[in-house]
């Protein structure tokens, strides 16, 4: 699991600080080992990249730590799993947009146990030396001691944790009675202990102070110079009952503008979701934990690394999936520690986007295994232009990558149908909790008003233990969460917390979205013989259509969806591998789909009464040379367009007593074609524009004008490229879907917002 964390680290003597990139990965921008410096540019506030340094590691880097030596120069040690720690010198620029020049000081060689974690720090008095602690798979700490030219030589190990060693971090020198001799190290590990050394320059007469009852237990000495310290354990902190995977001591305050001042205040994270600050008790002296922040919880896995602001008046940690948790302390007088919102998003490809009938919220899924909705929060207090876009509620949470989704248009509640890794279609209903937020989030009364809402008899879901089902939570039940603390209740893995669904007056934090907005799951969809691939839904809300991956005709098959009873309708034979994406015509006149076989289909489907539905393959064309994956239909018309693998878009018309007839081919575009979505902007003049999304990322927009002659039957469509997005706003990933918001404004209105998913885990909403 990566782990990317950003520190602030302040050198004892002159107070600057180094920015610090802790990752447990590669360098995924450069396919290397590496690590490259970034630097901002102050007026314009812009990150630009400086250089990479010349000598990477073999393998995934681990850790990186530094220290500013003065305004220009720093020294900075990193550590990797190919068994090596890596000193360099970094002299910075002295004008801005300047360049950073490198060199290795020392490689030192810790042998097959990989070290994970690594600190540096300056020895107190005047040693002019450094010293370097690191720990790793061998349990244990081991200290390096050398000069700021380099040569770093083994001093000794500190040994004491019994599990793998996880992170590290040296404190300012502390000064008593004037003097600064000594230093203290805190360590924390997989044993669920958090260990703080302490390490004294030992006097003359080589005697170090009395112990007392919250003083240390002696350990090695090592030698710096011509001065000798004394390590010995000052305390030995538990309580976390998992893996502690950071600890950090508050950053220091300046005390006048000269002097600087470090609390002695150690946050550490851990695997039981939970964050706490330890503190020496005033009178004694012992280490005790005077903040806990979190849900102790095993259901799930917990905090991977835990943060200070720079004024230490926030928390922050990042767990499973780079989800972020936040707590403020807005106590005056004493600790009030409240959590507060935070971005989120998905944490792996997002497969399929979904606007809401009305607009109001955009609906995504992911190969993370959810289901996300997003939502412009309006007048949200403290934001900039009255509303700022949040995650609104994770309706699923599935223990299957999800691949497809449709909202249901349509009247009546909100419904959606979800597609993963299964031969299981899920049709998804909103609660009541739901229906009240969004309308505090949209400041209106949304499409199903308040007075249908009383037929809404659930208020909420609850997660299944396999992570499958979610059961309904009705709003006349006598629920009663059940006692933790009662012996019949066993906590185990498979333990899920009770979901409190609320009505949210406030976009949700973090814990929140995670158990307590699912949507009940109401029907099951049975019949496809291999993992949903496609979904789509008319535009009156009565049928859905379903595709399932497939390598032959009889697998390839669509399946049509009666919306209200779930029963099958219909199934189209046309295509023999897989179909990647299907969308009805405006009208619900005919239904549009293209595949894997490099075809597309055009099926006619009537309603002939109730319950019956007839439909008919109309025509099966090949329409490109390679794999066609996506299409859309021109919302004034039955002109359509494919976009394909071959990295070409071809425009398509329907006319009358005719077959299909290819109307034009846009220019080649530079990378595979892999999503289309076309929005009208008016109707007398069938103008629009066809949105453009590619492998490499990038996103174009096309201006389309079909002009259609009555009397000749003759379509002559114009096509010229309005924009090309800037490649800062794309995606640097294949581009999955494209699609335009749906609004209740006129077709003439000024502008439209455009949604688009791709492969790198993010969600885009264009204006």
């Amino acid at each position: 699991m990566g782990r990317l964390r950003f520190r602030r680290l302040w050198h004892p003597k002159r107070r600057r600080h180094l920015l610090r990139r802790v990752c447990k990965d590669t360098d995924h921008s450069t396919g290397s080992q590496g690590f490259s410096e970034l630097h901002p540019l102050v007026t314009q506030q812009q990150w630009r990249y400086i250089s990479q340094v010349p000598q990477p590691h073999k393998k995934g880097v681990t850790c990186i730590n530094g220290i500013m030596m003065s305004q220009t120069d720093a020294i900075f040690a990193s550590t990797s799993s190919d068994g090596t720690i890596f000193v360099w010198e970094v002299v910075f620029a002295a004008v801005s947009g300047g360049q950073c020049t490198f060199s290795c000081l020392e490689t030192l060689f810790v042998g097959s146990k990989a070290m994970v974690t690594v600190s540096l720090a300056e020895l107190p008095g005047n040693t002019s030396h450094l010293v370097l602690a690191t720990g790793g798979l061998d349990n244990k700490i081991h200290l390096y001691c050398g000069e700021r030219t380099g040569k770093f030589i083994h001093a000794c190990e500190l040994k004491g944790h019994t599990d793998w060693i996880r992170s590290l971090d040296f404190s300012l020198p502390i000064s008593i009675n004037g003097e600064t001799d000594s230093l203290l190290l805190v360590s924390s590990s997989q044993d669920k202990g958090i260990r703080i050394w302490k390490m004294a320059l030992r006097d003359s007469h080589n005697k170090i102070e009395e112990v007392g009852l919250a003083s240390y237990i002696k350990g090695p000495v090592f030698v710096a110079g011509s001065s000798a310290f004394q390590i010995s354990l000052e305390s030995l902190l538990i309580g976390h009952e998992d893996w502690v995977y950071s600890v950090e001591w508050e950053p220091p305050s300046s005390v006048d503008g000269i002097s600087c001042h470090q609390p002695q205040s150690i946050l550490s994270a851990s695997m039981d979701k939970t964050m706490m600050i330890w503190q020496p008790e005033m009178t004694t002296g012992i280490w005790m934990n005077v903040v806990t922040v979190g849900e102790l919880s095993h259901c799930a896995l917990g905090f991977y690394g835990g943060h200070w602001s720079p004024h230490a008046d926030s928390i922050l940690a990042h767990g499973y999936g780079g989800s972020f948790h936040l707590w403020k302390n807005i106590g005056v007088n004493f600790d009030n520690w409240q959590p507060q919102k935070v971005p989120s998003g998905h944490f792996a490809a997002v497969t399929d986007i979904s606007w809401a009938r009305s607009g109001d919220y955009l609906l995504s899924v992911s190969h993370d295994q959810t289901s996300r909705i997003f939502a412009p929060w309006l007048n949200e207090p403290g934001a900039q232009n009255g509303n700022t876009w949040h995650e609104i509620a994770r309706p699923q949470v599935h223990g299957h990558d999800i691949n497809c989704v449709t909202i249901i248009q349509g009247k009546g509640n909100h419904r959606f149908v979800s597609g993963a890794d299964e031969k299981v279609a899920r049709v998804f209903e909103a609660p009541l909790s739901f229906l009240k937020t969004l309308n505090i989030a949209t400041s209106k009364t949304s499409n199903f008003p308040e007075d249908l809402q009383v037929d809404v008899q659930i208020l909420g879901a609850n997660m299944s233990a396999l992570g499958l089902s979610q059961k309904p939570i009705y709003v006349q039940a006598s629920y009663e969460a059940p006692d933790r603390n009662s012996k019949e209740v066993v906590d185990t893995l498979e333990t899920i917390p009770d979901a409190v669904p609320v009505v949210l007056t406030e976009p949700p934090i973090e814990e929140q979205l995670a158990w307590h907005t699912l949507w009940p799951e109401s029907y099951k969809l049975y019949g496809h013989g291999n993992e949903l691939f496609s979904l789509c839904c008319d535009h009156e809300g009565k049928l859905v259509a379903s595709s399932c991956k497939a390598q032959s005709a009889s697998v390839a098959e669509i399946w049509l969806w009666q919306v209200g009873s779930w029963k099958t309708v219909g199934r189209l034979q046309s295509h023999s591998l897989t179909v990647t994406q299907m969308e009805f015509s405006y009208d619900d006149k005919f239904l549009l789909a293209v595949s894997r076989d490099r075809q597309f289909s055009i099926f006619s489907v009537t309603q002939t009464g109730t319950d019956d539905i007839s439909y008919q393959l109309l025509t099966r064309k090949e329409a490109h040379k390679r794999i066609v994956w996506t299409c859309s239909w021109n919302p004034f018309g039955h002109e359509f367009a494919t976009g394909s693998r071959d990295k070409t878009v071809k425009i398509w018309a329907m006319e009358k007593g005719s077959p299909i007839k290819q109307l034009m081919t846009l220019p080649p575009f530079d990378s595979s074609v892999t999503a289309l979505s076309w929005t009208g902007l008016h109707r007398q003049s069938n103008k629009g524009f066809l949105a453009v999304g590619m492998e490499n990322g990038f996103i174009e927009l096309w201006s389309l004008y079909i002009q259609r002659n009555e009397d000749s039957n003759v379509t002559v469509p114009t096509a010229a490229l309005a924009m090309r997005f800037d490649p800062i706003m794309c995606h640097v990933s294949a581009v999955n879907r494209l699609a335009w918001r749906n609004t209740e404004k006129s077709e003439d209105c000024r502008s439209i917002q455009l949604a688009s998913c791709g492969a790198d885990h993010s969600v885009r909403v264009f204006e």
